[in-house]
């Protein structure tokens, strides 16, 4: 039976993730804000939090109203049969999203969904289930944007950004499933060498592994909140799981380099977590030391931003990348993120696409820059040949 549901994700991934649910098998999918509605069977819904990589979690709709007012909402939600979706015993835990004038404390929309909840099974039963922020056996969602109400089931439980392969990180760590969306979006996919001279805990070096090897990252988690479900079919989730016949060989190198050694330390501890040591080489080395693998390869890095160096040191650092792409890697592809815009002008080069991206609560632009041998007409007039 196919349903409706919604995978969230970050500011900026929304067509990524839209692209991959289409691959997934998914139907009527449509971009939101910060999510992609979709709908499909239970099998999609396992496969959706296992082979994801830029949605943070997968929700399903069970409930729609208009309300004006916590009381008229509270009221909507008493004529749902709590039953159908757990039992008195079970505890569970609500997360209010919220876009309203009409609702102005996200948390005290909780709470009315709460008391909803209660007062409900207080009435058929004489009892009342319990409040359980970790690791409850049912994860809620109320998303209400104007009047327009949303109750949802969060079958993922922690947000699937946690892989699962993390043992430690640097300071201010690229969130995973960014990580994922920047690859993708190159449209890389293994059929290059893949490097990254600013690597810290190894996070682009480890989903492009995933990528190019085409393993799901969901395979790394200990448990989704969709197995603790009163409808969980643990066959057809387990066959789902195990089914490993879309992964496939990659014969190129992934290059990791970082300036800290304790950088490169933890990215050899995550990496190996992750079992990806024999695709992955890595060495700490100064960007302005850096040697390029003889075969073509497409770079992806994340510089530091500057919140933690000097204006002068932080200058320095991006010319010096810029230096090594111009010098060091003619005919390659360079993607750079960065919160500061002066800090990308110091690469000295001119990027071909800009893309806007959220990376935490920092507005980031990503960008592309096509390095060419010779001179930049000679390149421009062999580029437009190509069409």
């Amino acid at each position: 039976m196919e349903f409706e549901m919604i995978a969230k994700t970050f500011q900026g991934l929304e067509e990524v993730l839209a692209a991959e649910l289409v691959n997934l098998g998914a139907n009527n999918v449509e971009i939101q804000r910060r999510a992609v509605s979709f709908t499909g069977d239970k099998a999609l819904m396992y496969r959706a939090n296992i082979h994801l990589r830029t949605a943070s979690r997968v929700l399903k709709p069970v409930f729609h109203c208009k309300a004006n007012d916590p009381d008229e909402l509270y009221k909507a939600l008493m004529t749902l049969n709590w039953t159908d979706f757990m039992s008195v015993n079970n505890t569970f835990a609500i997360e209010p999203t919220v876009y309203s004038e009409e609702f102005k404390h996200s948390k005290f929309v909780a709470y009315k969904v709460k008391d909803a909840m209660v007062d409900w099974f207080r009435e058929k039963t004489g009892d009342r289930p319990s409040v359980r922020l970790d690791n409850p056996d049912l994860n809620l969602n109320i998303h209400i944007a104007g009047n327009r109400c949303t109750l949802s089931l969060d079958s993922s439980g922690d947000s699937l950004h946690k892989r699962g392969y993390r043992i430690t990180q640097n300071e201010a760590p690229l969130n995973e499933a960014l990580a994922a969306g920047m690859i993708l979006m190159t449209g890389w996919k293994g059929q290059t060498n893949f490097v990254d001279p600013m690597c810290g805990s190894g996070t682009l070096l480890i989903e492009a592994a995933l990528i190019a090897l085409n393993i799901p990252p969901g395979l790394y988690r200990s448990s989704f909140a969709f197995e603790k479900w009163t409808d969980f079919d643990k066959t057809l989730f387990d066959d789902i799981y195990h089914d490993d016949s879309a992964e496939r060989e990659f014969t190129n190198k992934i290059y990791g380099s970082d300036i800290s050694r304790r950088a490169i330390q933890i990215s050899e501890q995550n990496v190996k977590s992750a079992g990806l040591t024999r695709y992955i080489e890595l060495k700490a080395a100064d960007i302005r030391d850096f040697e390029a693998p003889a075969e073509k390869f497409l770079m992806v890095t994340n510089p530091p931003y500057g919140e933690r160096i000097t204006s002068d040191d932080i200058y320095g650092l991006y010319a010096a990348l810029g230096t090594a792409m111009k010098h060091k890697m003619p005919g390659s592809d360079c993607w750079v993120i960065s919160s500061h815009e002066e800090c990308l002008d110091k690469i000295g080069l001119k990027p071909s696409e800009r893309i806007r991206l959220l990376n935490g609560a920092l507005d980031c632009r990503f960008q592309k820059y096509e390095i060419f041998s010779g001179k930049r007409n000679d390149f421009v007039v062999r580029k437009k040949s190509q069409y």
